[in-house]
């Protein structure tokens, strides 16, 4: 269990420093200095804190008395529909790649590797509750109903995001990092103004967890008391800024600090992160306050379609996550508890390159946006500056015809 209080812990004293203990009683400044610098520098930590983990990757089920309870009434059409997922996301994923690297889109962002973290805590969300994305959140986006093809647009550059936020309560992506963060507090803050008792996400990564936008989203919505849950998928590496160079604790105790509980999950394990997701909601719509899940996972892939991650990270480190696979994890499970035979995964194997298919065939065909379009929605009721701006590049785009002829 790896839930911190919002209390400072009391450090215990050990044996050996008590008054009076036999040893060298003598204690020099350097060694006091020395002592200090080690605390300071966190030198002599311990290990890394275990995860609130619920599957193996090899694909046992282990208990956790704290959590149990929110998975308990999970059924064997669950656990299928959450395999679903996982599998289609991954497949649309690997089509939008593909599709990238044929020149189809200018960029991609790929989520390979984060399916259980991105399906789990999106299948944790009611209908009312709003999410904050950025802009690799397609898993949660499935959640939420969003039509995988809507989130290719604005990668193909013919629109600003592709859907209506309210219709699936899914803001448009967020490039910003971290930014998103305080657009989810505010949000929460407005939602407690309101009366309601939905809940609010925001989703980021463990780079934007140095933003400051995101230190001020935790000190708003502590201060506030927003019923907000802010969601970082740790995937080891901000580009290519490994994790330990960016923080000298685990990131879920960066709650403390602020006030509020964190916790760190098994971001591979679906129904772990399920289950954590669920409870931290269930804190932020009962007027607990905000909640940080740190969910520890890995970017199996490039962080963008113009990344090159082998110039940074060796394939050790890959090869070592890929047998923590969260698909195959799901799949291990599913088999030794006779909840799905080989019928249901050919099935899923036809859905999934029908999936590919459809995909390919709508952005290809998504027509070239109006060249107009950039001009509206700028101000509610207009502005003379637009005005004269979308003037200028009407004579611009004239002058085009002329120069073809009045083509």
């Amino acid at each position: 269990m790896t839930v911190e209080s919002t209390a400072a812990r009391t450090p215990r004293r050990s044996a050996g420093t008590k008054a009076g203990t036999t040893g060298t009683k003598r204690t020099t400044s350097t060694t006091k200095k020395a002592t200090s610098a080690k605390k300071a520098t966190g030198a002599g930590k311990s290990a890394e804190p275990a995860l609130v983990q619920l599957l193996t990757p090899e694909g046992k089920r282990v208990k956790n008395a704290e959590f149990d309870q929110y998975v308990a009434d999970i059924t064997a059409d669950d656990l299928r529909g959450l395999y679903r997922d996982m599998v289609l996301t991954r497949r649309f994923d690997a089509e939008a790649t593909s599709l990238q690297r044929q020149g189809e889109l200018g960029l991609w962002a790929s989520l390979l590797g984060q399916e259980a973290a991105q399906i789990g805590s999106g299948r944790a969300l009611r209908d009312d509750d709003y999410v904050f994305p950025t802009y690799r959140e397609h898993g949660v986006a499935w959640c939420r109903g969003v039509d995988p093809t809507n989130l290719l647009g604005m990668f193909r550059g013919v629109n600003n995001g592709g859907w209506d936020p309210n219709g699936n309560n899914f803001h448009l992506y967020t490039i910003v990092i971290g930014s998103q963060a305080l657009h989810a507090t505010g949000y929460a803050m407005g939602v407690t103004k309101d009366g309601a008792d939905s809940a609010v996400i925001a989703y980021f990564g463990d780079g934007a967890s140095s933003q400051g936008d995101v230190a001020e989203a935790f000190t708003f919505s502590a201060v506030y008391n927003a019923p907000v849950v802010f969601f970082c998928q740790n995937n080891q590496w901000a580009i290519s800024e490994p994790t330990e160079k960016q923080s000298r604790v685990p990131l879920y105790q960066r709650a403390q600090g602020f006030g509020f509980p964190g916790v760190r999950v098994d971001g591979n394990d679906v129904l772990a992160n399920l289950a954590v997701t669920k409870w931290a909601l269930e804190r932020a719509r009962a007027g607990e306050g905000p909640t940080l899940v740190e969910a520890f996972t890995y970017r199996m892939g490039a962080h963008t379609t113009s990344d090159d991650p082998t110039r940074y990270r060796g394939d050790e480190e890959r090869l070592a996550w890929e047998a923590k696979d969260p698909i195959l994890r799901l799949r291990r499970y599913l088999e030794a508890s006779n909840h799905a035979d080989e019928g249901f995964f050919a099935e899923l194997e036809t859905e999934s390159e029908a999936l590919g298919k459809r995909v390919r065939e709508a952005v290809r065909a998504m027509p070239d946006p109006d060249h107009f379009a950039i001009f509206e929605n700028v101000y509610a009721d207009g502005h003379a500056l637009v005005d004269e701006e979308r003037a200028q590049f009407a004579a611009y785009q004239a002058s085009f015809a002329d120069a073809d002829g009045g083509k």
